[in-house]
């Protein structure tokens, strides 16, 4: 299968599926599930072409920028790629043994159309090199999202909500997008960074569409909507959600700041990215350990973890071990994206089982379903904090590496910092299940015995929860492949 043929595949083969799965609901299934046992192979043509050329690019239709649209293929898109495939495969797989338990023939019909309608967005978003295109994948996948969140019936007003901040982010995006068009004359980013200049107009195309991206990352301190719409759709939405949906704005934030945007990043720019990292970081790692549901544990988590992720910006900037930060980050997007899929769908496993995600309501662990969930937590939480030989512990490695290099004394003791509050509400997770089991269990809620649930439940979590550990044993082949993929140097 040659390159052009692959990426088609991966942008097309869920669109296609979503129409099948419309056309056809009793063949959703299946649809789905084809869809990612298929891209599999697909994508692991792709990392070996990219790492025998290098980054690459495809004009479609044999049409060049300004006038064509064009993908780009390196290491980042790559890796979340692969995120996305992994992610929403295992999520696949949960929902359709969660199916089992409450049959919903209600939302059948356009359950798995809207999946795969949002997996197919995700793919052409992280292959896309043109500013408009982006924009129109960009409601694509907002729409989908939106339509998934409020499947859950409480999670209507949390859908609404998302609507309203997503459809201001795109606003200000356009805006921004708009600028640069009638300035430059182009939307594709290899044209932009080439000549875009440090000048009025661009740093105000910068600042809204930083603003917008910011907005539907929910990136602190514009995070007001995902812990209600995280926490209250359904589990298997709210993996994709935490682990891929939310990162495809922090990935556009890296594209545009270290390409068009990148003759502004050193100084200003550089470090209020930095303190939104450190404000995150700190701000949702506090906030996760006043919460009393598991869900909103692992839903403020993940405004916390994101801002490791910006944190790239100003060690990259600072040029003492910029490829040693790229990795990190490329590193954590991947591990962060396992490790938290694996936790939402271990908690809907252990929702199902004792009626309730309540940290006092959640029994110990026992055999069969509810073992495997809370091994998948313990393996997935070890990841977030950083335990070796996770991916969590690679990527803050890898980021400490360069901020100590740089001497950047306050990034490094943010990234501290961040890893103790972390291991601090992911004990939270886990304390009051083992409280159930000790003497003082007569202090928790009088409950009854857990329910059975599929075994694929919890085992679709317990993957990719094993899939964070692994990437940490095998840094050294993704280092390399990161470097020849062209982002981490």
């Amino acid at each position: 299968m040659n390159t052009t043929l692959a990426t088609a595949v991966v942008v097309g083969l869920p669109l296609m599926a979503a129409a099948v799965a419309f056309a056809h609901p009793r063949r959703g299934r299946m649809a789905t599930l084809g869809t990612g046992l298929l891209l599999l192979p697909v994508l692991a043509v792709l990392v070996l072409e990219t790492r025998r050329t290098c980054p690459w690019r495809l004009d479609l239709g044999g049409w060049a920028a300004p006038l064509g649209i064009g993908w780009q293929v390196d290491a980042l898109a790559l890796t979340l790629l692969v995120l996305t495939t992994m992610v929403a495969l295992a999520a696949a797989i949960y929902r359709l043994a969660e199916r089992r338990l409450v049959p919903d023939s209600r939302q059948r019909r356009y359950f798995w159309p809207l999946w795969l309608f949002l997996w197919g967005g995700l793919n052409a978003l992280f292959l896309s090199a043109d500013l408009f295109n982006l924009y129109v994948i960009l409601e694509m996948v907002a729409l989908a999202a939106v339509a998934l969140i409020a499947a859950a019936g409480p999670a209507l007003a949390a859908a609404w909500r998302y609507f309203l901040a997503t459809l201001l982010g795109s606003t200000l995006y356009l805006l921004g997008v708009a600028l640069l068009y009638g300035q430059y004359g182009a939307l594709d980013i290899a044209l932009l960074t080439g000549r875009a200049a440090e000048e009025p107009v661009t740093l105000a195309a910068a600042v809204m569409i930083t603003l917008g991206l910011l907005l539907k990352g929910a990136i602190f301190p514009l995070h007001f909507w995902l812990p209600p719409a995280h926490g209250r759709a359904h589990a298997a939405v709210s993996a994709v959600l935490s682990a891929v949906v939310v990162t495809a704005a922090f990935y556009l934030l890296v594209r545009l700041w270290f390409g068009p945007f990148g003759g502004m990043l050193p100084g200003l720019p550089a470090q209020l990215l930095g303190l939104l990292g450190a404000a995150a970081v700190i701000w949702g790692g506090v906030l996760a350990m006043l919460q009393r549901h598991l869900k909103m544990v692992i839903a403020y988590s993940t405004v916390s973890q994101l801002g490791f992720g910006l944190l790239v910006f100003p060690l990259a900037a600072a040029g003492a071990l910029p490829g040693q930060a790229h990795a990190g980050m490329l590193m954590l997007l991947l591990a962060h994206g396992l490790a938290k899929g694996s936790l939402f769908l271990a908690a809907g496993c252990l929702a199902w089982q004792w009626g309730s995600d309540h940290l006092r309501r959640i029994g110990p662990p026992m055999a069969g379903g509810s073992l495997l969930a809370w091994i998948a937590i313990a393996l997935a939480a070890a990841s977030l904090v950083g335990l070796p030989p996770s991916g969590g512990f690679v990527a803050k490695w890898w980021l400490l590496e360069s901020a100590l290099a740089a001497r950047a004394w306050p990034w490094a003791a943010v990234i501290v910092l961040g890893t103790f509050i972390t291991a601090g509400y992911l004990w939270r997770i886990l304390r009051d299940p083992l409280r159930l089991g000790s003497d003082d269990a007569a202090a928790a809620p009088a409950q009854g015995p857990p329910l059975p649930i599929p075994l694929a439940m919890p085992r679709a979590a317990l993957l990719l929860a094993l899939a964070a550990i692994a990437s940490g044993l095998f840094a050294t082949a993704l280092r390399s492949a990161f470097a020849a993929g062209g982002l981490a140097g």
